[in-house]
């Protein structure tokens, strides 16, 4: 369980993040109707958003309701006086995704040693016989394959090193291949060394490409 200085120290960063974040977008916005429009701020701040959903990763709490029920709105409520309900609070994440976005990729990316491992998960949003009616993601999402069998949604496509820290991630359709070369580059970009994946990822296209690069190709779950 993380200490309050360590929940204060997360917060610091995340609220000088969103600071300069909302600086820069106020930079950028346009004015409408020769005004500027400023966004009514809500009963939580986008980095105390943010805190909650960062610390949840530092924590042994399996399920995220749990977490906020328990410890968040238990054991941080000093921390947190404003705390929402539980079902607010997972309508207020969608506010705070782009920041989140971009605050893992500046902050939270560890560096690649040599030693480098690739997989995916797949990330359904709706049940199997819910499909058809499923309304968020049209247009988005897609239907695929996974090793337990079929499901509609996405893919997340992530790559660590030998710490575990993550080096980069990608989020595809649920149909979108392991092996897709597209992705594949985009995962391994600044990657050096010998990565490790399972046999989903082997391909003679990528045989060859890493033969011709000087990598080898050991077994069946070293590329």
């Amino acid at each position: 369980m993380l200490s309050a200085d360590k929940v204060n120290e997360i917060f610091c960063i995340a609220d000088d993040f969103c600071k300069e974040f909302d600086s820069e977008i106020e930079k950028m916005s346009f004015p409408c109707d020769g005004k500027k429009h400023r966004r009514r701020k809500g009963q939580m701040s986008d980095s105390e958003i943010m805190t909650i959903l960062i610390c949840f990763h530092f924590n042994t709490y399996r399920n995220f309701k749990h977490y906020y029920l328990c410890y968040v709105k238990g054991y941080l409520k000093g921390y947190f006086p404003k705390a929402v309900s539980y079902n607010r609070f997972v309508e207020l994440e969608s506010r705070v995704a782009v920041q989140m976005a971009l605050f893992l990729e500046l902050f939270c990316f560890g560096e690649c040693a040599g030693i480098s491992f690739i997989d995916s998960t797949c990330i359904p949003v709706c049940h199997n016989k819910r499909i058809d009616q499923n309304k968020v993601f049209k247009g988005y999402a897609a239907r695929g394959k996974s090793t337990m069998g079929w499901y509609y949604g996405f893919k997340l496509h992530l790559i660590c090193n030998e710490k575990g820290e993550l080096i980069n991630f990608m989020l595809t359709k649920a149909n979108v291949d392991d092996r897709n070369e597209q992705v594949f580059n985009r995962l391994t970009d600044n990657v050096l060394g010998k990565i490790y994946a399972d046999k989903g990822y082997i391909s003679e296209t990528l045989f060859t490409r890493l033969f011709s690069n000087g990598m080898t190709h050991r077994g069946q779950e070293n590329l």
